[in-house]
Formats: C-alpha cells, structure tokens, sequence
C-alpha cells in the first residue's frame, strides 16, 4: 500500500489542488517501511490525479477536496479519506489503526463564488470546516 497525504510543515494542507508536496508512505502489513516527499510540479487539480496514481499511490488522506478531484481519484482507483486535520504522520498512523477522523462526505466547491477563486475559508460549510484555503 502507498498514502499520500498533502503536505506542508509536518501537517495535512488543507488545499488538496493547491498542495506543493506530498508526503509518500509505503505500508507493509500495517507497518510504515519507507517514507519520502514528492513534489507535483505545477500539476493542477485535474493532473494531481494521474500524478499520485503514477507513483503507485492507492490511498489519500487530505483535508478539503472538491467534487473533481474527488471524481478522478475514483477513476484512478485511489481510496479518499477527506476532511482530516492535523500530522500528517499522526493521520497515517491513525488510518492503519482503523481511528482516522474523516468525512466521507467532505466537499470544497471553492470556483463557486460568481466565478472567482475564493479561498475555502469563506465557506466553511461546503468544506466541513476543514478547508484552510
């Protein structure tokens, strides 16, 4: 198994699109055996998809996550746990416990404010509360 979590500072960013670099875990009978960071080069919200499934990524654990990026992980067979908070290495090892706090149902539709990019921050209800922007 490989997670990726979107990275910045040791934490979760908040921003799936807008992540500057994951971090990488390789699991091996529920044991971590190899971490590294990866970085997507510019890749958008439409090539993150095809970027993680490329480095044999089959899990994501993110906060706020829109319905597209949603859709394409699907498409790529990579398992969402969305909404997460926190360490990024805290929610790996939390995810492997079976105690990761997620939402199934988390959405960021931050392109919806009269067709400007609004940070996740102004609408903290479409997001679960978990966008940071």
């Amino acid at each position: 198994m490989r997670i990726a979590v979107p990275y910045e500072n040791g934490l979760i960013f908040q921003h799936f699109g807008h992540t500057g670099q994951f971090k990488l875990y390789d699991v091996e009978d529920g044991q971590i055996t190899g971490e590294r960071t990866a970085d997507p080069a510019g890749s958008g919200h439409g090539a993150l998809a095809g970027f993680l499934s490329g480095l044999g990524v089959d899990t994501l654990i993110c906060g706020g996550i829109g319905a597209g990026a949603q859709q394409a992980l699907a498409q790529a067979g990579i398992r969402l746990y969305g909404g997460a908070a926190g360490g990024a290495d805290e929610a790996v090892q939390a995810l492997l416990a079976g105690t990761l706090d997620y939402r199934a149902d988390v959405r960021c539709e931050h392109h919806d404010h009269h067709g400007e990019h609004g940070a996740c921050g102004e609408h903290k209800q479409g997001c679960g509360g978990h966008c940071g922007g």
